[in-house]
């Protein structure tokens, strides 16, 4: 079976990432030897590609701003090579969305693009990009407000128009 990083990713999300005291090393995600490692190759996903989540995972970590770090403010963000390459027109679309809404700063917004383009896949589609967002506002401190509208954007039946 043909997992992508994001399927795996996706997996863990759901299955794991619920409990706010939970951290990478306490399911062996910083040295791919845990447990969790056989839970998913059960699951039907490769060891490869697992390998890649755990380490997309640990950069995603290491990004995280310490608490109380101000968020940069930046410029327009113009978009070119792999990241036009890599995200559709509506995908861009709606990080610029969600930055002019306040959901995204631009601190945040880089590191969306970074793990986005660090997925190993051709190409993200609008849906692909709300996960990353997603999984990137959980791990950043302060953002649970942020963390939850994205929530709802996902899982609504009905999300909010992009305008």
């Amino acid at each position: 079976m043909k997992e992508s990083i994001l399927d795996v990713l996706l997996y863990l999300f759901e299955h794991y990432f619920t409990s706010d005291d939970l951290a990478l090393s306490d399911l062996g995600l910083t040295t791919g030897d845990g447990p969790l490692m056989g839970e998913l190759v059960a699951a039907g996903f490769s060891q490869g590609e697992v390998r890649k989540a755990f380490d997309w995972l640990d950069g995603l970590s290491r990004q995280r701003p310490a608490p109380g770090q101000p968020r940069p403010c930046g410029p327009v963000r113009i978009f070119h090579g792999m990241e036009l390459d890599k995200l559709d027109v509506e995908a861009r679309g709606f990080l610029l969305y969600l930055e002019q809404l306040g959901v995204l700063d631009a601190g945040q917004r880089e590191l969306v693009l970074d793990r986005a383009i660090a997925l190993d896949q051709d190409s993200l589609d609008l849906d692909d990009l709300k996960w990353v967002v997603l999984m990137v506002l959980f791990n950043q401190p302060g953002a649970e407000a942020a963390y939850a509208w994205m929530e709802t954007q996902i899982f609504a039946d009905d999300p909010e128009p992009v305008h």
